[in-house]
């Protein structure tokens, strides 16, 4: 299988991580039962999980220039990403709080800093990297200027481009046109419904589907939980993919390891029931470990589970 190449328009956060019995209700205090800070950020996991099971990666994140900033460097370092994907920009590093509740369930909330300072003009940079990767990869920590620059610049060479548009915002026409896949949840599916005038889109996929096609994207993946994912492609039959039977304890991570998974499934010339299959498999690992940074499976731990019957 060869290699594959991925370019990320990333992002990094310090994300801290609240266990809790309980998701909080509003004006709830909570005690918890840990506490914990590790590097983190969207970008920063699909850069990780893609490189832990032998992608190439490239890509561009930004951080600060205070105290947090330095959880960086050492954080690619041992993610066997090169530090030199760092861009410092003047501000806050990103930051965020996820809460993991007894029964797995999570929310968390995300502030941009650094990220939001990611422009075009770092991207063009960039250019010759974006042009050789087999993929590029955004999530939406990341504005959306640097996305377009580097999506328009992948599909003029013929690459495919990959979005998971979290935390949801309306996703520009534009950049539709140059996106090839888009990746949501259902929470997602919902809110990219509402923005696409079909309504109650998480129990009507298919019409979201043909929804999506008429923007520009070829693939629409829907994840679903304990209940799988759903892969529609234009003009081919729709993959339903079931979820492996895990002990989920803590899903922070596993929508990112997702679609890492697929995307270096696709970008190693796997097709794309192949790919579905161990982007399903990476997600339910990523679950049953406590964290993101170390709940990420390699290839051995994936193929395992893949080659597991249900």
């Amino acid at each position: 299988m060869a290699t594959a190449g991925l370019f990320v328009i990333g992002s990094f956060v310090a994300a801290c991580c609240v266990e809790v019995d309980a998701l909080p209700q509003p004006g709830e205090s909570l005690s918890a039962r840990s506490f914990s800070m590790e590097p983190g950020g969207k970008g920063f996991n699909l850069a990780v999980a893609a490189r832990r099971l032998g992608a190439d990666v490239a890509g561009l994140f930004a951080v600060g220039d205070d105290d947090l900033a330095r959880l960086a460097p050492p954080a690619f370092e041992r993610a066997a990403l090169s530090p030199d994907l760092l861009r410092r920009k003047a501000g806050p590093t990103g930051g965020g709080v996820g809460f993991v509740a007894a029964d797995g369930e999570t929310c968390l909330a995300v502030a941009s800093g650094a990220n939001a300072l990611l422009s075009a003009e770092d991207v063009r940079v960039c250019a010759a990297e974006i042009e050789a990767a087999a993929i590029c990869l955004a999530q939406f920590e990341s504005p959306d200027a640097p996305i377009l620059e580097a999506f328009s610049i992948a599909r003029r060479a013929g690459r495919l481009t990959l979005i998971n548009p979290s935390p949801f915002r309306p996703i520009d026409d534009a950049l539709l046109a140059v996106t090839s896949a888009l990746c949501v949840n259902r929470t997602e599916a919902r809110a990219l419904g509402a923005t696409l005038g079909v309504s109650g889109a998480d129990d009507r996929l298919d019409v979201l589907a043909d929804a999506v096609f008429g923007e520009g994207p070829d693939a629409l993946v829907v994840t679903l939980g304990s209940k799988g994912a759903l892969a529609f492609r234009r003009g081919d039959a729709t993959i339903e993919q079931p979820a492996f039977p895990v002990e989920a304890i803590d899903a922070l991570g596993a929508g990112d390891s997702f679609a890492a998974a697929l995307a270096t499934g696709l970008a190693e010339g796997r097709g794309w029931e192949a790919a579905m299959r161990r982007a399903a498999a990476a997600g339910a690992l990523t679950a049953t470990v406590r964290g993101t940074f170390d709940a990420f499976p390699g290839p051995d731990a994936l193929d395992r589970l893949v080659r597991a019957p249900f």
